[in-house]
């Protein structure tokens, strides 16, 4: 499964969500210049899974509804 991250979001807080995502096995994570989610990405930790945007207010939040959205394939 791919998972998006956005660079600039990655330097804004999210980079610790993706290190722990790195070691789960079947997941590609994939950096990109940008997701098109400007506002979002001042204002929360995201990436997009399955097509769908996730958000939250932390890394560690963030990784704990990607891991639930990973878990419901």
């Amino acid at each position: 499964m791919k998972i998006r991250f956005c660079r600039r979001n990655l330097k804004n807080g999210a980079k610790p969500a993706y290190r722990k995502l790195k070691s789960e096995a079947g997941v590609k994570l994939v950096k990109e210049d940008c997701l098109g989610s400007c506002r979002l990405c001042r204002e929360a930790c995201f990436a997009v899974v399955k097509g769908k945007t996730l958000s939250a207010s932390g890394p560690a939040k963030l990784r704990r509804k990607i891991k639930k959205r990973l878990n419901k394939r």
